[in-house]
């Protein structure tokens, strides 16, 4: 049995999702850890052009089980309507393919709410949210304030359990920032709609994880966004509510006893971010529009321009020590094809003196970025499946990224298809 992690490495974005959907074809069982519908995975198979907000990226593998662990902010409502869409374009998502956890705290229609609201009270100071409900979801967890799917299970007790909280919310949603309050008959009719249609897909997967284990089965854990999103370890504030890293997937997977043997971290070949916050190699211009239309750079989930810039190596490094990565994917290193010259961010300077260390998140604020120029390639290599037939410029820039970062490139993204990659 060999189990799997794939994270990123820096502010999400990186194409996780196209190296779960590669890699699946070796695993048993794909696991979502942590995180919900606010970022997309975007995947490019024979069924189509998909983007994947909370499904696990391995659905598209008939014989693969997914899972979303009890670490999920689980929406019911955009699960539901992913599945829709999903299965509109031929792919079959059943109870036979899907597992949720019973332990998954769901997230619910006022959770969306709150994160609109506290946006607007922020103002100028927002942190980017997605408007998904993640923050307010995962404040309220903590609290232990949040329903369990498994208590789907149990009418009456949910019944209740709901008017308990509702009674609590609407202090919230009323007092603080003047909205109108929830009434518990459009709870109940939004939990016969959509909790009613999952209910088959929820069980124990705690338990069908331990029997996996049991049966040398491999597993594959899917974490969303990356290692400067961490709660955590990212750039305070503007990171997500969850933590990202390798080490929290056996814990929001189900299965705390899990041993991963192999993190593959997921870098891109250049750097992209969504959201507010420090960015130290941002462009801005017509530069930073050429290489946002080469590469697509708009979010999966929210349509938004990601902002983008060189690759960064002080945060790669970073990310990758974050995440204990083994291996590295490097992405979309054929979008730089356009450029004689290559930028590539190799130190920080802070106070007037150079550093290769992360800053504390504040002293971001400060840093200014040292940039260095390769040279690039000049040609399409999106074709191109072996080490060998690169040219000499490109094999050159992954191999000066890899010996930056301390880790081995092992797989080089060359297009968004399946196949279109390299393994080293």
């Amino acid at each position: 049995m060999s189990n799997c992690a794939i994270v990123g490495i820096n502010w999400g974005d990186e194409g996780k999702g196209r190296m779960v959907d590669l890699l699946t074809e070796s695993y048993d069982i794909v696991v979502r850890f942590q995180g919900g519908g606010n970022a997309g995975h975007t995947v490019i198979n024979e069924f189509g052009k998909f983007a994947l907000h909370l499904l696990p990226s391995g659905i598209f593998r008939p014989a693969v089980v997914n899972i979303l662990g009890n670490g999920v902010a689980l929406d019911l409502e955009n699960l539901w309507n992913e599945i829709q869409t999903v299965e509109a374009q031929g792919v079959k998502v059943g109870p036979d393919k899907l597992r949720i956890s019973d332990r998954a705290s769901l997230l619910l229609p006022w959770h969306r709410d709150l994160d609109s609201l506290e946006e607007a009270r922020l103002a100028d100071k927002k942190f980017g949210s997605t408007k998904q409900g993640i923050a307010p979801f995962y404040s309220d967890k903590y609290q232990k304030k949040t329903i369990l799917a498994g208590e789907l299970f149990y009418p009456e007790h949910l019944k209740a359990h709901l008017a308990d909280l509702l009674e609590w919310k609407n202090l919230t949603l009323t007092k603080v920032y003047g909205a109108p309050a929830v009434t518990l008959d459009e709870l109940v009719a939004w939990f016969e709609n959509y909790g009613e249609k999952l209910k088959p897909y929820i069980c124990s997967t705690g338990s069908l994880l331990r029997d996996a284990q049991k049966n040398g089965k491999s597993i594959l854990f899917e974490a969303q966004l990356g290692s400067l999103r961490d709660l955590d370890y990212g750039i305070h504030p503007y990171t997500t509510s969850s933590n990202t890293t390798a080490a929290y997937a056996p814990i929001g997977s189900g299965l705390p006893s899990a041993k991963i043997d192999t993190v593959v971290g997921v870098v891109k070949a250049y750097s992209t971010c969504v959201g507010e916050g420090p960015f130290t190699c941002e462009w801005f211009g017509e530069e930073a529009e050429k290489l946002r239309e080469a590469g697509g750079e708009y979010g999966a989930k929210t349509g938004r321009p990601r902002r983008v810039g060189p690759i960064d190596l002080v945060a790669t490094r970073y990310g990758v020590e974050v995440q204990g990565a083994t291996d590295i994917a490097l992405t979309k290193i054929d979008v730089l094809s356009y450029m004689d010259r290559i930028p590539v961010c190799t130190h920080y300077e802070l106070d007037g003196k150079q550093t290769d260390e992360f800053p504390f998140p504040v002293a971001l604020n400060d840093v200014k970025p040292v940039i260095e120029y390769v040279d690039g390639w000049g040609c399409d290599i999106s074709g191109i499946r072996r080490w060998e037939d690169l040219p000499v410029q490109a094999r050159n820039y992954v191999e000066m990224i890899e010996k930056a970062i301390g880790c081995h490139i092992t797989y080089v993204s060359v297009g968004a298809e399946r196949d279109a990659y390299i393994k080293r």
